[in-house]
């Protein structure tokens, strides 16, 4: 019998932020999860981002964003994924992001927001439901 594939998770730190703590948390709380997490550290540029998961073929993207620069880091991110064809990975968002956002993070393609205050098994299972079903949304 073949064994499922444990799902890549690419977790990423776009813009200037400099807090990472709960980026770390949830990439150990994924890989305990039993998926393989790629985290690509402090200060990425979209397209540094957008790279990784092309380069390591990645299942999923996970970003932490608290610096309040969401919209245009998602709207970059966005566009070089339709760019790069990578538009059927699932990417979800944690952080501080205000309820006026969700609607246009939603029509960029963003699958999910997370904030302060979310379970891990609400976004481990939240991830595993994408990747099964990338139709799903917000």
């Amino acid at each position: 019998m073949e064994q499922e594939r444990k799902p890549r998770i690419l977790i990423g730190k776009p813009g200037l932020d400099g807090h990472d703590r709960g980026a770390k948390v949830i990439a150990r709380a994924l890989r305990d999860a039993g998926m393989e997490v790629i985290y690509t550290g402090l200060r990425q540029t979209p397209d540094m981002i957008v790279e990784a998961a092309l380069q390591e073929d990645v299942d999923a993207i996970g970003l932490s964003i608290l610096s309040g620069a969401h919209m245009p880091l998602m709207e970059r991110i966005m566009t070089l994924m339709a760019e790069h064809e990578l538009t059927d990975i699932p990417v979800f968002l944690g952080g501080i992001i205000p309820t006026d956002d969700m609607s246009r993070l939603q029509e960029l393609g963003v699958k999910g927001v997370f904030g302060p205050g979310a379970s891990i098994e609400e976004i481990s299972s939240f991830i595993w439901q994408a990747i099964r079903n990338p139709e799903a949304a917000l």
